[in-house]
């Protein structure tokens, strides 16, 4: 019997081809669709870069496509480098120029993958009723109370929960994450158990091959690197190659490890000092999306994490002016970094995200 009509975003990775293959094998009607997003004129670089924009992609697709001939499903490769550049490429840019240190893949995740390639497959006419990627993450319904929740992957250690705050509980009723209760080594076994080729591929780790300071190119402009008391110790190379918590080249000798602090994109200056000064207590968060809800009215205890690799720990947050919430941590975080994103949950729940605007030094009024 037929569960349904699914599109599976395919990469040509392991994780989307299972994804299709057990979605397949649990009887839906499956798409396969990629997006093709790498632009040479924007990058020069070599066959061998393999990440999410790469020159590799042709690879990438090549591979998507014959699991999807393997698998029998149809299969659509989507040119949507004009919407990437636009939305992916020239926010990144913007966001890095204005002294933020931006994440683009929970934005890639809901303006590309969720939206750019659904609307690229209506225009074509072509009609299904789920989503589906090789994310690890969950997905659970209370038909009793008619939500839908966003929870983390069974296996913590791959959990991409992170990424996907910024979905609603009604766009989560079409999306499906086969993968979310497989650990990494079994969704390898299985892919090999099912002969699909592309078992021990590599993972693209990168956002841009060769490293994004490529998409600069004449914005790079040196300037001074301060101490915490606004003392000129030395050059940096461009603002763009730093970025808050960063230790390693920074090019300064000094008898304590020195970190990036603060970085000034009006003056051009960054400024470093020794660990403890990257411990902050309060944020502001700004662009917030509640999954269950449309807006906080009220304080709420739960935990944050301000970026992936982060633990979550335990804040309070508060609505404030303009749709912001102060995030308030119970003991003191590394590395407060504008432009990240603060994921809330509770316990295993996403509850919503949103962007770091400034970390806030003093009590908040």
């Amino acid at each position: 019997m037929c569960k349904g009509s699914v599109v599976v975003a395919m990469s040509g990775g392991v994780d989307s081809s299972l994804a299709a293959a057990l979605l397949k094998n649990q009887g839906f009607q499956v798409m396969g669709a990629f997006m093709e997003v790498f632009d040479e004129s924007i990058s020069e670089l070599e066959n061998d870069c393999h990440a999410c924009f790469g020159p590799d992609e042709k690879n990438d697709l090549k591979d998507a496509r014959a699991i999807a001939e393997k698998l029998k499903i149809p299969f659509y490769a989507l040119d949507l480098k004009e919407k990437y550049r636009k939305k992916i490429l020239d926010f990144f840019v913007s966001e890095y120029l204005k002294g933020n240190t931006p994440n683009p893949c929970t934005k890639c995740n809901q303006e590309m993958k969720f939206e750019a390639i659904v609307e690229e497959l209506n225009k074509r006419e072509i009609n299904f009723d789920y989503f589906a990627t090789g994310h690890y993450a969950q997905i659970e319904s209370d038909p009793r109370k008619n939500i839908t929740y966003l929870k983390k992957a069974a296996d913590q250690t791959k959990d991409q929960s992170y990424f996907l705050y910024r979905f609603k509980s009604h766009q989560l009723k079409r999306i499906i994450f086969p993968l979310g209760k497989y650990k990494k080594e079994d969704v390898r076994r299985l892919a090999k158990e099912l002969k699909l080729g592309v078992s021990e591929k590599v993972e693209s780790q990168d956002f841009i091959a060769g490293g994004y300071h490529q998409l600069f190119k004449n914005a790079i402009i040196p300037g001074s690197i301060l101490n915490t008391r606004s003392e000129v110790i030395g050059e940096h190379r461009g603002i763009v190659f730093y970025t808050i918590g960063q230790r390693k080249g920074i090019g300064i000798s000094s008898s304590k490890p020195l970190y990036v602090i603060d970085k000034n994109e009006k003056n051009n200056t960054i400024t470093v000092g020794t660990r403890d000064r990257l411990l902050g207590t309060n944020l502001i968060a700004k662009e917030l999306n509640w999954i269950n809800f449309d807006q906080l009215t009220t304080n709420l205890n739960i935990k944050a994490r301000i970026r992936y690799q982060h633990k979550e720990a335990d804040a309070r947050i508060m609505p404030i002016e303009k749709k912001r919430v102060l995030v308030k941590f119970q003991e003191p975080q590394l590395a407060i970094t504008p432009g990240q994103a603060v994921v809330f949950y509770n316990e295993d729940v996403v509850v919503g995200g949103g962007i770091i605007e400034k970390e806030v030094k003093h009590e908040y009024k």
